[in-house]
């Protein structure tokens, strides 16, 4: 060949560099948070205790995980905040609203998390787009109106956020750039941000503070104008709707910000003036048959209708709800020998099909809309046994909930749709396996967007591409000197 020139081999690497960052940069994926995990009735519980108090052009985000009832259903996205950008994971939260990650100020705050993951202390100063919000902010005085803190001027504009458990997260709120796949075209994405304003961590605790359970912070998909999705909407990047469809049966699914315009979904009206996503439900239907329950009980209930809460794995009911709903599936098969497990699960033996042996349950909504729910998906696995996933909120160690909530129990497999503008949602049953249509706010254009499904090995994947690229380094170079 001659003399070796180099020019080729950095051409190679301009290309391979190219392609890494292609793949990572801009790229939010979410990871299922206990995948691979052994099945844990109690903290199974202990993770709904905390959801319950907790309660963008299209946006695509990828999500993992299995939304089982006999998993833990919590996910996690990674995310990139800052410029130049760093990578922070980020439990995905539809119960609460502020998205925070923890700050560089943290002492306590754990440096290696869920699985290893390296997590990342946030620093604003190194961020070319990150400052403070001080108390005189409008997003400030929005936050502490009717607080009483008595947060004024130029002072950090601080936050608390405590979660059902008794764990929290203090500091004060920022703003940076954060960066998101943008539905660009039909399966396709393109990097795009926007600036939001978020909290800093200082300090926190339980299981936030947990090395075996951390992450960098929470992203929340709740309903006032302090969320991410709320704010990227007030700067007209989003419209405030946004779909997920959690796959139970091949793990993770759909996760999309936009107008979804296909499969056509039947909407019913939110209860107004809710801190979470209550719909007023109308009946209860078990194997074709009504419960005998009246509106009152089934609307006017201690939380106003139903909580939809898609980060929450089971379903629990208030005792007048829970008592004859959990009577009538009995009694189709009256010679079970119930068992407690953990002194707060149903369970018995039962070798033949579920399906087959138990009714299905169907819940009435206003508009017509109802939610049907099989056996196999009220009653999941636990060792050699089956165990019911109703649960009663009347007898709750915890404040004696005595609400309503509807999880992963019955959300998975369906398509749900958060409509804000419209004050409605909304779900059908659809294979998560597939795609939906995202319609494009100032094209018209309709995309289409698929479902993903990672792993919680897919952390590593820049890391495996360095790796591979510098093999082939090596491979080009003896090839080429050697030729």
């Amino acid at each position: 060949m001659g003399k070796f020139d180099w020019r080729y081999v950095k051409l190679f690497v301009l290309v391979l560099v190219g392609s890494v960052n292609g793949g990572i940069e801009g790229v939010i994926k979410v990871n299922y948070k206990f995948s691979g995990s052994e099945r844990n009735l109690r903290a199974l519980k202990a993770h709904d205790e905390m959801r319950h108090l907790r309660i963008l052009a299209g946006i695509d985000l990828p999500i993992g995980g299995i939304g089982r009832p006999d998993s833990v259903g919590l996910y996690y996205a990674k995310i990139g905040i800052g410029t130049p950008p760093n990578n922070y994971y980020v439990q995905v939260d539809t119960g609460s609203d502020i998205m925070w990650v923890n700050c560089i100020t943290c002492q306590e705050c754990p440096r290696r998390g869920y699985h290893g993951l390296e997590l990342t202390l946030y620093n604003p100063r190194d961020s070319l787009t990150g400052k403070l919000i001080v108390c005189g902010n409008s997003f400030c005085k929005d936050i502490d109106r009717g607080s009483g803190s008595g947060c004024s001027g130029n002072t950090s504009c601080t936050y608390s956020q405590v979660y059902g458990d008794g764990s929290y997260s203090r500091g004060y709120f920022v703003e940076d750039v954060v960066q998101y796949d943008q539905v660009s075209g039909d399966l396709q994405t393109k990097s795009s941000n926007g600036s939001v304003i978020f909290g800093c961590g200082a300090s926190q605790s339980g299981d936030l503070s947990s090395s075996d359970e951390a992450l960098d912070g929470v992203l929340g998909f709740g309903k006032s104008n302090s969320s991410m999705l709320s704010q990227l909407a007030s700067s007209g990047r989003v419209t405030e709707k946004f779909a997920h469809c959690l796959d139970s049966v091949n793990g993770g699914g759909i996760f999309a910000i936009g107008d979804v315009v296909q499969p056509k979904v039947n909407m019913t009206p939110l209860v107004p003036n809710q801190p979470h996503y209550n719909v007023n439900m109308m009946a209860v239907e078990v194997g074709y048959q009504f419960l005998n329950l009246s509106v009152d009980v089934l609307m006017n209930g201690e939380n106003n209708g139903v909580i939809i809460d898609s980060g929450t794995t089971l379903a629990y009911l208030p005792e007048v709800i829970y008592g004859p709903l959990v009577k009538k599936i009995f009694s189709w098969q009256p010679d079970l020998k119930l068992r407690t497990i953990h002194d707060e699960y149903t369970c018995f033996e039962y070798s033949g099909s579920v399906d087959d042996g138990f009714p299905q349950v169907t819940f009435h909504f206003e508009n017509s809309l109802s939610l049907r729910v099989r056996p196999h998906e009220y009653l999941f696995p636990y060792e050699d046994l089956f165990c019911i996933g109703w649960q009663n909120s009347g007898t709750q160690s915890r404040d004696k909930w005595n609400l309503t909530l509807f999880g992963d129990l019955v959300l998975s497999n369906k398509l749900v749709l958060y409509d804000l503008e419209n004050q409605a949602i909304g779900w059908t049953e659809y294979n998560c396996s597939s795609s939906i249509e995202l319609k494009d706010e100032i094209t018209g254009s309709v995309r289409l967007v698929g479902a993903h499904s990672l792993s919680s090995g897919s952390s590593l994947t820049a890391q495996m591409a360095l790796t591979i690229f510098f093999l082939l380094v090596v491979l080009l170079h003896n090839y080429l000197f050697n030729w």
